[in-house]
């Protein structure tokens, strides 16, 4: 597929996501190379790009374009984090990618096969660039790391599934990875689960005798952060916008609190709240009903451009079950096919405690907001306007503090709207998950730039969210590998910010209709380009 060479030398330094969130399917059973040499290659091509003098006719796509370029020499040159951090390594691995229905069966299982035949070559790539991981960054991707293997032994098997649309379809089949196994010979398998097995040993050793420090400081925070965004970043600011909005939302969840038990403590209510939830049998079906509320509320309020296409909701498949619920949407440069809201019940065998805390998450109280969030007018809603886009740099360069913040920004919209009105649970399942996003913000700064250890940013999440034990601790680790997970929140307050300008610059003339898409014409841009909406819109 003939692309300028600018943006296919920032798409070459980031082929996973290109593969999967934009539909770039020239990268199918071709990872990455994530070699120190390959990594040198490929910056050498993005500077040899940069500095060709190529620019772009639309100054709004020259600056996104621009943004692409600088996130990946920002990330690769400056800050090197393919030595530090195995999670870029990790998804050059992943083959859920090929599950979906974006080209017959036969084509995407030829594409499985030789993504694993690769598999020994990512993996020598990444114990020989990985010198740099810390122990707790280890520790958190090894159940990560160790699912990727997943399906790779099983039989080939179709997956039954419902769906949620706008153009009433509710059935069909679709395959999941796990049943591409029969289209790779053992030998391959066996080489494929070999390296799988020598990078787990490396992550080991890494999490039993590495680094204990985690942090990335402040300076390369704040430079990763801005470059991916196109925005200067004040941290100890963001820090401050932070702990604001935490006050924000405790005061919100104590008011949808105090009319389901007056007088007694918010978080005290919520934690109660969340144990009301579905079997591990019934999960699946909530979710699908939830996400078909999501769509009617989204269409009759007329929320997003647009409001066609199949959203199916089903099982995820064996090697992200690590996710408890995510979209993966049709992808804007692939043919039109169903987006997935995967979903992960809790395994038979895990003990009750671990049961039960898993399935708080799909509380009658917190799994609405959830499908707001994932479906519409959240990712699935946001998939669907980029694949009207006919820029190439808007579909395939991708920020994901406007991804996840639009989404964020979604569940918040929905609640102003109306939705969860007659259930103050809904509402209170909404602030309940802001909180949790709000707190990632905090703990990231705090953990990447002040000192703070992940046990005292497991101690934040249980003071400042519904979280407790296990689930505040998986939210801690997260910032050790993840230092921008405060981008939901970011991304969100940004949002609110614009739309607050486009209400005073355009006056009578503002609706949320044209605000939104306003918004969606630029696809996913950098924070610091969004004022573009406002002046075209």
């Amino acid at each position: 597929m003939d692309v300028p060479p600018r943006l296919r030398a920032v798409c070459d330094l980031d082929v996973a996501v290109m593969r999967e969130n934009s539909g770039r399917h020239e990268y199918d059973g071709k990872p990455q190379d994530l070699s120190p040499d390959g990594v040198r290659a490929g910056l050498t091509r993005l500077a040899a790009a940069r500095d060709s003098g190529e620019r772009l006719a639309d100054p709004h796509d020259e600056a996104q374009l621009a943004a692409g370029e600088e996130l990946r020499r920002v990330t690769f040159a400056e800050l090197e984090m393919h030595r530090r951090n195995p999670i870029l390594h990790l998804v050059e691995l992943e083959l859920a990618t090929y599950d979906r229905e974006y080209a017959p069966v036969a084509e995407r299982a030829a594409a499985w096969a030789e993504h694993l035949a690769a598999w020994p070559r990512v993996v020598d790539a990444a114990i020989e660039s990985l010198d740099q991981v810390s122990a707790p960054v280890a520790e958190a991707l090894l159940g990560a790391a160790r699912g990727l293997a997943a399906g790779i032994d099983a039989q080939p098997r179709a997956a039954a599934d419902g769906s949620a649309s706008g153009t009433g379809d509710f059935g069909g089949s679709a395959w999941g990875t796990e049943g591409f196994a029969s289209s790779a010979d053992g030998a391959v398998r066996e080489a494929g689960l070999a390296a799988h097995a020598r990078l787990v040993a490396h992550l080991e050793r890494i999490a039993a005798d590495g680094d204990p420090d985690s942090a990335l400081g402040g300076p390369a925070l704040s430079a990763l952060m801005s470059s991916a965004e196109a925005l200067p970043v004040d941290l100890d600011q963001l820090a401050e916008q932070a702990d604001g909005e935490r006050d924000r939302l405790l005061a919100l969840l104590a008011e949808g609190c105090a009319q389901v038990a007056p007088g007694r403590p918010a978080l005290e209510v919520a934690r109660e709240l969340v144990r009301v939830h579905p079997d591990a049998q019934g999960v699946i079906d909530a979710g699908r009903l939830w996400a078909q509320r999501a769509i009617d509320f989204t269409r009759e309020r007329d929320l997003v451009p647009y409001h066609d296409g199949v959203c199916r909701v089903g099982l995820a498949p064996e090697s992200r079950r690590w996710a408890m619920a995510m979209m993966t949407p049709a992808a804007p440069g692939e043919p039109d096919g169903p987006s997935w809201f995967h979903i992960t019940p809790p395994e038979e065998s895990w003990p009750e405690d671990k049961k039960e805390a898993w399935l708080e998450v799909f509380s009658d109280t917190t799994l609405p907001g959830i499908a707001l969030h994932e479906v519409a007018p959240g990712h699935f809603s946001h998939g669907r306007a980029l694949r009207r886009l006919n820029s190439e740099v808007r579909r395939a360069v991708q920020s994901s503090a406007f991804v996840e913040g639009w989404a964020h920004y979604a569940e918040e919209l929905c609640v102003e709207e109306g939705f969860g009105a007659d259930d103050p649970r809904i509402v209170i399942g909404v602030w309940l998950e802001a909180l949790v996003r709000v707190t990632r913000l905090a703990c990231a700064i705090g953990v990447h730039t002040a000192g703070m250890t992940v046990e005292q940013a497991a101690r934040r999440f249980e003071a400042d969210t519904h979280l407790s034990g296990p689930a505040a601790l998986s939210e801690a680790r997260r910032a050790t590998f993840d230092p921008t997970y405060g981008r939901y929140t970011w991304g969100k307050l940004e949002i609110l910010k614009l739309r607050e300008r486009a209400r005073k610059e355009w006056g009578s003339g503002f609706t949320l209709q044209r605000f939104h898409k306003a918004l969606m014409d630029l696809g996913s841009p950098p924070l610091g380009l969004l004022g573009t909406a406002v002046e075209r819109g």
